[in-house]
């Protein structure tokens, strides 16, 4: 027994409360709702009234609980895959801490909540899409393209798109062409994204057995098609301001990120590391918070009479 006592006492298991939100993809959440809320506030024309932020409130409460639902069913269904690779392994579900009807069970009461807050409180149309959105993500994209197409990226990004469109239908129940733009943007932004940070996790993808662009087709091509993409992209940012959506607070804040973003990919193409690698995937975060933030700052601006 003397062997026995002297082994090292196993961790507590977290809280049960901590490995379900853990299925939730939090970090992954709070952008989708930054984005939604980022849609909501551009389609008032004004400063929003109190039932305005009221609304988007409870708008932003039925998305966070809608896309929760989406990150547990994915995290159900990519068990096995989720074990093999490194940058997973730890969630919940890989772990075998929680079982599979477990979260089952919690993806569908969050997906349950969420609509019902969503028709109720907001509109049916902001419901629609959202679910549609979980569908999207969830079935289409987890499902059937991710271990299809190494395209699952490009054809599933439109899932990831749409936080803003969502938000916009949230005020003012419809879907315009302003919203499609803020569609656009992060559908571009998606790919050279995520094949930044598939390339430094090659390996892992490799073990997983999906079929990712960069085991597919190699780290040069990947490259290329990163760069190419943040070259589209940046074409795409210059819509809002050529559309009088924004002003020249964000046209400036567009250029000097997307200058950014491209002399990433371009070094990345040029010469492949994995800490260019990583630098570029970060770089994508920063990219698209710091340009959905300009457009909110120049949206009050302009509401204010001040550009």
């Amino acid at each position: 027994m003397s062997g026995v006592d002297s082994l090292p006492a196993p961790k507590p298991l977290p809280a049960v409360w901590r490995q379900y939100y853990a299925l939730m993809k939090p970090r992954v959440i709070q952008l989708i709702v930054f984005c939604a809320w980022i849609g909501m506030v551009l389609a008032v024309p004004g400063w929003p009234s109190a039932a305005q932020w009221r609304t988007m409130a409870l708008a932003c409460l039925g998305i966070w609980l809608v896309a929760g639902a989406a990150a547990a069913f994915n995290c159900l269904i990519e068990q096995h895959i989720d074990a093999r690779m490194r940058r997973t392994a730890w969630r919940p579900t890989a772990r075998g801490e929680l079982s599979r009807t477990q979260a089952l069970a919690f993806s569908a009461v969050l997906a349950t909540a969420g609509s019902a807050l969503l028709y109720v409180a907001v509109n049916p149309l902001t419901m629609g899409l959202t679910l549609a959105t979980f569908v999207g993500y969830a079935v289409i994209y987890t499902v059937i393209l991710k271990p299809l197409t190494p395209q699952n990226i490009v054809i599933g990004g439109a899932s990831g798109a749409m936080p803003p469109v969502l938000g916009w239908a949230a005020m003012t129940n419809a879907v315009t062409a302003e919203a499609l733009v803020l569609f656009l943007i992060i559908f571009l932004w998606t790919p050279p994204h995520f094949w930044a940070l598939a390339l430094y996790r090659m390996d892992d993808y490799r073990k997983s057995g999906l079929p990712m662009l960069p085991v597919t087709h190699g780290s040069a091509f990947t490259r290329l098609h990163i760069l190419l993409y943040t070259l589209i992209l940046f074409a795409a940012c210059l819509l809002p301001y050529l559309l009088r959506m924004s002003g020249e607070v964000y046209l400036a804040a567009a250029l000097a990120l997307n200058a950014g973003f491209i002399l990433h990919a371009w070094r990345l193409w040029r010469q492949y590391s994995d800490a260019q690698a990583r630098r570029t995937f970060r770089f994508s975060l920063i990219h698209l918070s710091l340009l959905f933030a300009a457009m909110l700052v120049d949206h009050y601006l302009l509401v204010g009479g001040l550009l």
